[in-house]
């Protein structure tokens, strides 16, 4: 445990003594971005290159702390052979997962970085997800290999396995950058999920996971105090998919938890697949939303808009600070809904799940939805001839700036 907390100061503490300076370059070098449309929810110049913090924090903390000395403690003497081929298989488990996703990291950070300061393509930012996710799930084979009883289903055949992983990656990775659209949302729903991924490796035995988890949650917390509304620099495409594809890479984990590693204790008694669904629930839900909202409209899902889950807190008249605490909130409620259902089917616990996180996912459109039938009703009570008021226009059609 005190590796871990190592891992965490360390990383925060890097994070922390950086960002200031990162701000003051980013600013001199012009590496920032300025409000010209009208989508954009900021007033003022805001840096854009926080991701470079984040992977620095994230992954300085777990290449200093990480456990070489106890993954190569092999007593050659001891001439218990079953126990030290299983250390060398857990040795060079550890050492596959950290090579390639170091690698996958850093095509996807240098991708990002580049998009923050001078634009990438939508197409050439899907090819690199696709080929980082081909990457983890082909050559590291970190992948979904089983649903563990939802619909019944248990071992998934392989090329089952393959596609599912692949749509999951690149599900995730984008769902994180979408959602990354308000002061300290992505980085605050980033920080819960791998703090519980942190825990939940640290019960199952999984020191190098656990390791990773807390570098990340570590580096994030500290970046909030310089993301959080008011926000004095944006983590950008290299930050939200770093904090992707880092989430991704520890769901599957998470899921492929070896049975054994998790008896002795309660984390035994957690059907995997829902909890972690439970734990990157609102960017499923909001990307699912979008995606299926875009395409009913004809229109591009990676063409940005106002119709995410924020933006519809934000027309309920929310601050930036009270938009990511409620949807702070609602994550750790599906997470809690998905731990206190942890007795039922895995199949009845999932459509628990799910039909929580879509109601509570619908809930601020109810209330948008009501908020413009109320102007439309006074706006024409107020003009007579139906006619739209300047005042009441703004409201409607977003002209407003938050």
């Amino acid at each position: 445990m005190e590796l871990l907390l190592l891992t965490f100061v360390t990383a925060f503490g890097v994070v922390l003594l950086s960002t200031p300076s990162l701000i003051k370059v980013a600013i001199l070098k012009r590496l920032f971005d300025e409000p010209t449309e009208s989508r954009k929810l900021h007033k003022r110049v805001i840096p854009t290159v926080g991701g470079i913090i984040i992977f620095a924090g994230t992954f300085f903390a777990f290449v200093l702390w990480f456990p070489s000395d106890a993954l190569l403690d092999i007593d050659v003497g001891n001439s218990n052979y079953l126990k030290n081929a299983l250390t060398l298989q857990v040795t060079k488990s550890a050492l596959n997962d950290f090579k390639y996703i170091l690698a996958t990291v850093l095509v996807l950070f240098f991708v990002g970085a580049k998009d923050d300061i001078i634009g990438t393509s939508p197409i050439k930012r899907l090819a690199a997800h696709v080929l980082v996710a081909l990457m983890i799930v082909l050559m590291a084979d970190i992948r979904i290999k089983s649903m563990y009883g939802i619909f019944n289903v248990d071992e998934i055949p392989f090329w089952s396995s393959i596609f599912l992983s692949l749509f999951a990656i690149i599900v995730i990775i984008n769902a994180f950058n979408f959602i990354d659209g308000i002061d300290g949302l992505a980085g605050g729903i980033g920080f819960i999920a791998s703090m519980i991924f942190g825990i939940w490796f640290y019960l199952s035995h999984d020191i190098v996971m656990s390791l990773l988890s807390f570098s990340l949650a570590g580096s994030i917390f500290a970046f909030l105090f310089f993301n959080f509304s008011p926000a004095s620099i944006f983590m950008g495409d290299s930050g939200s998919t770093t904090i992707g594809l880092l989430l991704a890479v520890l769901a599957i984990k998470a899921i492929e938890t070896p049975s054994a590693d998790v008896s002795d204790n309660f984390i035994g008694e957690i059907h995997r697949p829902i909890f972690v669904m439970a734990i990157l629930a609102y960017p499923l839900i909001d990307t699912l939303r979008i995606f299926v909202y875009r395409s009913v409209k004809g229109i591009s899902p990676f063409e940005a808009d106002k119709n995410h889950i924020h933006h519809a807190l934000l027309d309920m008249g929310l601050s930036h600070r009270m938009v990511s605490i409620t949807l702070y909130t609602a994550s750790l409620l599906i997470i809690t809904v998905a731990f206190v259902f942890r007795g039922m089917s895995p199949t009845g616990e999932f459509l628990v799940v799910f039909f929580t996180a879509i109601g509570l996912a619908q809930i601020p459109f109810i209330f948008k939805k009501k908020k413009a039938d109320k102007l439309k009703a006074d706006a024409k009570s107020t003009n007579g001839q139906g006619k739209v008021s300047p005042e009441v226009k703004k409201k409607l059609f977003h002209d407003k700036d938050f």
